[in-house]
């Protein structure tokens, strides 16, 4: 049994803040430069009391809404996100009663960042492929800018918040390419990116967080995201490029057989030196984040839809995607779309 992308959704807060209102907090960005690094214009701000899971649950809506599905046919939800409304249950139990989804639905957590799409994905291939799930609902939601220091120009230029929602269901196509997903971690880079301090190792209420800055000028606390950018920029245009190669023999395929690259969405600087590493045309490599930023494990999604609607993706196209970023980890497939 193969497993197919069914539909995908999107819901984006309304709340926007541009690159003008940001020169406005800090008078001494260098937007234009700023811009030209990271290719966002502007990015959508979770409400005060809108959390991932607000987010998933609205986006999960609008596919249901745009695609005529019925959600009591949904028996496995997937919900992924650094964030969540609580440390137990699983959001996505939380999910299933906001949704009003059948008692044979299944729901777990990944806590998956960058690379959380893939990992969502390969395992909702895995239980239609095992005849445990039939319709896998696949919800990939942050609202990392509420862990964003206030006064972090650099993180708060980039990121910004959003839910996707994928529908991915069983089919008996079995001459439609995909199923094997490729995955890697260097564990001794977990702190590079990294909330420090909320958990049991460091646990708010023992530890006292005081701002600092940095040796770059910017500042921090060991409770908010922290992201080593230099480290990040290096691992990302080195694995990417591996993994892709990695995936075409794995394939046996040529990169002239793929018809679109849908990298993680990092930054603009970062999607064009791979496709530069990797002498990927401009019209084959994805580069959509203008409007939203980097919103981590929901950057792949929002790309898949925006080039759907764009007519630059159609059925039957060869799909190459690649995540890579927090642990550090990496994942990719290929897939006849």
């Amino acid at each position: 049994m193969k497993s197919v992308i069914k539909a995908i959704s999107y819901y984006l807060p309304k709340k926007i803040v541009d690159n003008e209102q940001l020169t406005v907090e800090f008078p001494n960005i260098k937007i234009r430069e700023l811009t030209r690094l990271t290719g966002v214009h502007k990015r959508h701000i979770a409400a005060e009391y809108e959390t991932s899971v607000d987010m998933g649950v609205k986006a999960a809506e609008k596919l249901f809404n745009e695609n005529n599905i019925d959600p009591r046919d949904i028996d496995f939800v997937l919900f992924c996100s650094a964030g969540g409304d609580y440390i137990t249950p699983a959001s996505a139990c939380v999910v299933h009663n906001m949704l009003q989804l059948s008692q044979n639905c299944a729901a777990l957590d990944i806590n998956q960042g960058c690379t959380g799409y893939l990992y969502s994905l390969s395992l909702a291939h895995s239980l239609i492929n095992n005849s445990n799930a039939h319709n896998v609902l696949l919800l990939n939601s942050e609202a990392i800018t509420k862990m964003i220091h206030p006064a972090d120009k650099a993180n708060r230029a980039i990121f910004g918040d959003a839910g996707a929602a994928t529908l991915v269901i069983a089919s008996d196509d079995d001459k439609r390419k995909g199923g094997r997903f490729l995955f890697g971690t260097d564990g001794s880079k977990f702190d590079r990116i990294i909330i420090r301090h909320g958990r049991e190792r460091f646990p708010l209420d023992k530890y006292r967080e005081d701002d600092f800055i940095d040796s770059f000028g910017n500042v921090r606390n060991q409770a908010c995201f922290y992201m080593n950018g230099s480290e990040v920029f290096n691992f990302s245009v080195k694995k990417a490029p591996e993994l892709v190669q990695q995936l075409l023999d794995v394939y046996q395929l040529k990169m002239g057989d793929i018809d679109l690259f849908v990298f993680h969405q990092a930054n603009a600087i970062i999607l064009e030196t791979i496709g530069r590493k990797l002498k990927i045309p401009n019209e084959k490599l994805v580069v959509e984040l203008e409007n939203t930023g980097n919103t981590v494990s929901a950057t792949i999604p929002i790309a898949l839809k925006n080039v759907l609607q764009k007519g630059r993706l159609r059925r039957g196209m060869n799909v190459l995607l690649a995540g890579f970023g927090v642990g550090f980890s990496w994942a990719g497939t290929i897939f006849e779309f």
